[in-house]
């Protein structure tokens, strides 16, 4: 019988890394899965909306990454910074994720609900997964 394999929480494990991250950088803002309530001007938002897994031990979720800003260039500046976050993820002893690429690069995206100023993008992120353990 093949062993059988869990993966982590893609989005939980890349906003935990971010939100330190982006912290470590001078730019402490709400980093989650879900947007806050209340409502800051500034906060960067992950959901998984794909991606499959590649191999026994790999997963490969594909993440789209919003970033909200006070002002349109305050949402582009905290989504470049991001962007730069996540693709030095590779290596990030926090889980075992080993690559990232950008597979929707940033475009503006007024938020539709509020017209708050926002950016997106999308990665895939490898994640190495672990022996389902009785």
């Amino acid at each position: 019988m093949p062993a059988a394999i869990v993966f982590p929480d893609a989005a939980a494990i890349v906003a935990d890394y971010l939100r330190g991250a982006l912290a470590a950088h001078g730019q402490p803002v709400h980093v989650g899965t879900r947007v806050p309530n209340p409502r800051p001007a500034r906060f960067v938002r992950l959901t998984r909306i794909g991606g499959a897994q590649v191999d026994v031990v790999t997963d490969r979720p594909r993440l789209d990454v919003h970033c909200w800003g006070a002002t349109d260039e305050a949402a582009h500046d905290l989504m470049q910074i991001t962007r730069a976050l996540l693709l030095a993820l590779p290596g990030w002893r926090g889980a075992t994720a080993y690559d990232v690429d950008e597979v929707g690069g940033p475009n503006e995206l007024p938020d539709p609900e509020s017209s708050s100023p926002r950016y997106a993008l999308a990665v895939e992120v490898s994640l190495r997964g672990k022996r389902l353990t009785p």
